[in-house]
């Protein structure tokens, strides 16, 4: 009994605690709480009920604290990662999707017209292709039917043969029934009466993956009345294990404004199933012997599935090239160049046509800006047995089908690096939207005011020039630099790709670009001139980007002298002085000094050679200087401050020496003599040989002050103190036949024409700088022409006396000697 009454009171207080336990649970005010209750209650089960108890009460209040203090804060709510989305409800290709993942893209569920890619294996309406955003994809062009139908390639090839056989002399002779029907029976004729027969393969025109394909060796049995495209047989191919094949090319086109073209360094070479043979009577019928498509061969017996790239009835280019030169002597990389050259001008006959379509699909976007098509071309080529290739027709949506692992290897990687190579970012769609807002602030806060009488003023029209020619010059800066940007993301995500136009031989690029022009001349006559400027602008542009920076700050510099002039003229432009240039500080004359000159001036014409006129050298004038140096009545100062090649000097600060104060005496001498009204003058009374000796003085002088001022000019080097500049000019005086084939190559090669004028026109204009302070005198070109003039009227003068050939002398010398400096 006693041990019956133990087990039922341990059973009774274990009850108990359970049940406190879990009233206890159930106040708890946290999952943590609970959580620690059930562990207590688990220790109570193994230790009794008293222990529980009392570990309890003596837990309970710090537990209930603690987890009070520590409640969890309110979760935020995760904001949706934005991710690429992939529209490929269009597509039945299941590389295409992997592929897209691989690469980022979430492929959407349904039919998504938002998404950032778009794949369609079929024709994509123009409306479509219209209503996409700048940050979308979609890849097929509008209008590239023009070259992917083979009637239509067929018409645009033939114009352009007419124009330039020689460089479309990749296409078989083809004739469009029932059109050219009458053409193809007088070739055939022709050939018959020759002896000569050939062999002529009809295809239908819009037809694919080899339906309706049949030879014929006699032209007349041609049926004249269907929709056919007829094509002169290749009868010697190049034949690889005694099996004709083909070439599938794939090429990608990532924009057709500007062109951009890509060529795959890989794909497919697809054989016959039947050994070849001359095409004759017998095996004219044998399509597994002469024809190519895969969709024709795989239904023979003896098509075979290769396990690797060099076995079966397809394989690789890169097998191809590998074979080609381990066995032939031909140039693997001249075949290269040859599919490449014949890919690009294919492409540049159906620009015209591409571009006209895309620009009508897509009105408001400009030029240059990212292109939301591209397009996955499959080129189908044949080679001859001199391993020229020939065009046969082109794919606008090749199969992507991956039957056997060869495909899956070349088209799967096909697709990866096409959709690397498109550069589809998340920022796309904020940055496109953040364009377009500020390209419609800047069209409706364009400034369109006009000056009160309804036109421009002169001053306004070169104004608004200058500001068109600054926009224009920033647009091309912004595209080079975009340009520049592109190029190198190519360059380094090309993969497999490589760029065939533009093309980086610049011969090349320019022989393709008048090809283009040519085209266009055929294609779109009326408006070939514009697109003629617009090609040379966007494929034959030769500037760089620092051109363009030079050219903007010109601008710049032009429209911030521009503003100190009222009138619509503008100052000469010229190179500005170097700062480093010594400046002359000659003596300031008072007013009074030129009060009397101009009182002895009314008082009667001053003679040269007078005592008033000879002083000593660096004295003021005592004539006053012509009246094409006087500030206007209107000026807002009585002095000029001007550039030092402008032509413009102050008259008080800059005095007239003495040699040009005989030769305005005597400008001012020989045009009273004209006019009649003035004595004649009388000879001077000074000897010849002092006034020489005073004019000799005189510009020893000058010449002594201009040789000490062109040695203290120094070349500025940035962030060097004059100190330092001196040490390497030293330096470079020292080790000068080291150093001067590095300069002249930096002077030949580094530094273009522009900026070589501009070094040569600085050095001019400082030197001029230096001459017109230090003699005194204006414009040397304006005074020669000046002095010309009046040696002309001097010679029509009656006046036959030694003065006047002194002072010829006096004139000449004076202003040969700068020139001789």
């Amino acid at each position: 009994m006693k041990l019956e009454d133990k087990q039922s009171m341990s059973l009774t207080s274990s009850d108990i605690t359970l049940n406190s336990l879990t009233q206890y649970a159930r106040r708890g005010s946290g999952a943590g709480l609970a959580n620690n209750v059930a562990k207590v209650s688990h220790s109570a089960r193994t230790q009794g009920s008293n222990q529980t108890i009392s570990s309890l009460q003596n837990v309970e209040p710090k537990e209930e604290k603690k987890e009070v203090a520590q409640l969890p804060a309110p979760k935020k709510k995760r904001k949706k990662k934005n991710f690429l989305t992939a529209n490929l409800s269009g597509t039945r290709y299941d590389v295409i999707r992997q592929m897209a993942e691989r690469r980022g893209f979430s492929v959407a569920k349904d039919d998504d017209p938002s998404c950032y890619l778009i794949w369609n294996d079929c024709f994509v309406a123009t409306d479509r292709i219209s209503e996409l955003k700048p940050f979308q994809r979609i890849n097929h062009f509008p209008g590239m039917g023009e070259v992917t139908r083979k009637d239509c390639l067929a018409r645009n090839m033939m114009k352009v043969v007419r124009v330039h056989p020689d460089e479309y002399n990749f296409v078989p002779k083809t004739w469009i029934l029932p059109a050219d029907h009458s053409m193809l029976i007088n070739y055939a004729k022709d050939l018959k009466s020759k002896k000569k027969h050939r062999t002529f393969i009809v295809k239908p025109c819009n037809g694919a993956q080899g339906h309706g394909i049949s030879l014929f060796r006699n032209a007349e049995k041609i049926p004249a009345t269907d929709h056919f495209i007829v094509q002169e047989y290749i009868e010697k191919p190049f034949l690889l294990d005694s099996y004709k094949f083909d070439l599938r090319v794939y090429v990608l086109i990532t924009s057709c404004d500007p062109l951009r073209v890509f060529l795959f360094k890989d794909g497919l070479v697809r054989l016959s199933t039947e050994k070849y043979q001359a095409p004759h009577d017998s095996n004219i019928n044998h399509l597994f012997m002469h024809l190519t498509n895969y969709s024709v061969n795989k239904h023979n017996e003896f098509y075979e599935k290769g396990d690797s790239v060099d076995t079966g009835s397809k394989r690789s280019i890169q097998y191809l090239m590998k074979h080609l030169a381990a066995n032939t002597d031909y140039s693997v990389s001249q075949l290269w160049r040859n599919i490449g050259d014949m890919v690009v001008k294919t492409l540049i006959v159906a620009l015209p046509h591409l571009l006209h379509a895309y620009r009508m699909c897509r009105p408001g976007a400009a030029a240059g800006s990212d292109s939301v098509c591209f397009e996955v071309l499959g080129f189908d080529i044949l080679l001859d047995r001199n391993l020229n290739p020939w065009l046969l027709e082109i794919n606008r949506s090749p199969s992507f089908g991956t039957d056997e692992q060869i495909d899956w290897n070349v088209k799967s990687a096909l697709i990866e690096d096409t959709i690397r190579l498109l550069n589809v970012k998340i920022s796309d769609k904020k940055r496109n939207i953040a364009a377009q807002k500020a390209e419609t602030h800047k069209r409706l806060f364009r400034s369109t005011k006009r000056s009160e009488g309804g036109e421009l003023s002169e001053f306004d029209k070169k104004r608004q020039s200058l500001e068109k020619r600054k926009e224009d010059l920033k647009d091309m800066l912004a595209r080079l630099r975009k340009l520049a940007a592109r190029e190198d993301f190519e360059n380094r995500n090309s993969g497999h790709f490589h760029r065939i136009f533009p093309s980086d031989d610049r011969m090349k690029q320019d022989h393709y670009v008048n090809l283009m022009v040519s085209v266009f001349n055929i294609f779109m006559s009326g408006r070939a001139p514009a697109m003629q400027k617009e090609i040379q602008k966007i494929y034959s542009n030769k500037l760089r980007e620092e051109d363009v920076l030079d050219m903007i700050a010109e601008c710049e510099a032009d429209e911030k002298e521009g503003r100190y002039f009222s009138s619509g003229i503008r100052p000469p432009k010229g190179p500005k002085p170097l700062l480093s240039m010594p400046q002359a500080s000659p003596p300031v004359y008072q007013d009074e000094e030129y009060e009397d000159q101009e009182e002895e001036e009314t008082e009667g014409p001053s003679v040269p050679g007078t005592p008033n006129t000879l002083q000593r050298p660096g004295s003021p004038n005592t004539a006053r200087p012509p009246s094409t140096t006087m500030p206007r009545a209107d000026s807002r100062s009585s002095t000029y401050n001007s550039r030092p090649n402008s032509g413009v000097t102050s008259i008080r600060s800059r005095p007239q020496s003495n040699v040009s104060i005989a030769a305005s005496q005597r400008s001012r001498s020989v045009s009273r003599l004209g006019n009649g009204k003035q004595p004649m003058l009388q000879r001077s009374t000074v000897d010849d040989t002092f006034l020489l000796s005073v004019v000799r003085e005189r510009e020893d002088e000058l010449t002594r002050k201009t040789l000490m001022a062109l040695n203290e000019m120094r070349i500025k080097f940035p962030g060097k103190s004059d100190q330092e500049a001196e040490t390497i000019l030293d330096r470079l005086h020292e080790n000068w036949k080291f150093h001067k084939p590095r300069i002249a190559s930096y002077w030949l090669v580094k530094l273009d024409s522009i900026k070589r004028r501009k070094v040569v026109d600085i050095v001019r204009s400082n030197v001029r700088a230096v001459l017109q302070r230090t003699w005194r005198v204006g414009d040397f070109a304006a005074e020669a022409k000046t002095t010309s003039t009046q040696n002309t009227s001097q010679q029509s003068t009656p006046d036959n006396s030694n003065q006047g050939n002194l002072e010829d002398q006096i004139k000449n010398k004076q202003f040969l000697s700068p020139f001789e400096i």
